[in-house]
């Protein structure tokens, strides 16, 4: 030994400024700065969401937001800490940054993904588990916090109008077909979105978010790093399309639970506005509508009557 101090070299996190950088990266390929920053090894990654986030040990998950995207911690981080003990949602455990890659250390919920227990659920189990659904989603609606002020956006009739602006074409980018386009600025014409009140959103309150119990109970929602503040039903246009899946028994279900009616127009419009919004994706894996019209699909993915198609 020569006694001099042992220097620890730092594992960096990549460069990720950019889309193309960021796309590029596997999240094995941050595994070891993750490792050297939590000074643990028992971390693996999930493979499913859009931002890379992994198992630490039993009962913790990090979520990483590269510098592309590391204003969405605030977001995430802020509803966290004012929904968990309100609702079932995660609690943060710790927050920070290097190499200009945000990060959010939170407690693990227990159970799996509903959208991993579906195809073992029964049409019983399904049919019971929408009113509990609808109250969870009519509860973080319910939530009044002067601390969610910094979820974007700062003006909802601001946004909508911008979406507005450009939704035929971003519904082009998508691959939509003409004859779904043409319709859109009539169908968005017709439909009174009015000045709601501003609410809470999930965004993308979808099974993929929801955890559950081995007996299908629900134990948890999370994934609010896309979280705003709008109309209610803006949420409502993931539930149709990615929680009853055009079963109109499963909706009326579900809306019994939350408390009130949604008008599926407006639920379309939300969903046409929305933005992440894939139609093309959409028709191909829900119920065709019996008509080939808006008006026909909103009945088809929002509507309550009998006779639908059961869910993908």
């Amino acid at each position: 030994m020569d006694g001099r101090p042992t220097v620890e070299i730092m594992v960096s996190f990549p460069p990720a400024a950019t889309e193309a950088e960021f796309r590029a990266l596997t999240r094995e390929d941050v595994l070891p700065a993750v490792v050297d920053l939590l000074g643990r090894a028992d971390v693996v990654p999930f493979t499913e969401g859009s931002l890379p986030v992994y198992a630490v040990g039993d009962d913790l998950v990090l979520k990483l937001y590269p510098p592309l995207y590391r204003d969405e911690v605030t977001t995430e981080r802020t509803a966290l800490e004012v929904l968990h003990g309100v609702l079932p949602t995660p609690e943060p455990a710790g927050s920070g940054e290097r190499d200009g890659w945000s990060w959010l250390l939170m407690r693990r919920l227990p159970g799996r993904t509903l959208n991993e227990a579906w195809p073992s659920l029964s049409p019983e189990d399904r049919q019971r588990l929408m009113p509990e659904l609808g109250e969870l989603l009519a509860a973080l609606h319910a939530v009044d916090d002067p601390r969610l002020a910094v979820l974007a956006p700062p003006d909802w009739a601001q946004f909508v109008a911008a979406q507005r602006e450009n939704v035929v074409e971003h519904h082009r980018r998508t691959g939509l077909d003409e004859a779904w386009l043409a319709q859109i600025p009539g169908f968005l014409g017709t439909v009174e979105l009015g000045t709601p009140t501003v609410v809470p959103l999930h965004t993308e309150f979808m099974r993929d978010h929801v955890m559950v119990d081995p007996d299908g109970r629900v134990t948890g929602l999370f994934d609010f790093e896309p979280a705003m503040r709008g109309a209610a039903e803006y949420d409502f246009a993931a539930v149709g399309l990615f929680v009853t899946g055009g079963d109109g028994d499963l909706m009326r279900r579900f809306l019994d639970g939350y408390g009130q009616p949604v008008d599926p127009r407006r639920c379309l419009a939300y969903a046409l506005l929305h933005v992440y919004s894939d139609f093309t994706w959409y028709l191909d894996i829900l119920p065709t509508p019996p008509e080939p019209t808006l008006d026909a699909l909103a009945a088809a993915w929002w509507g309550t009557g009998s006779g639908q198609c059961a869910p993908q």
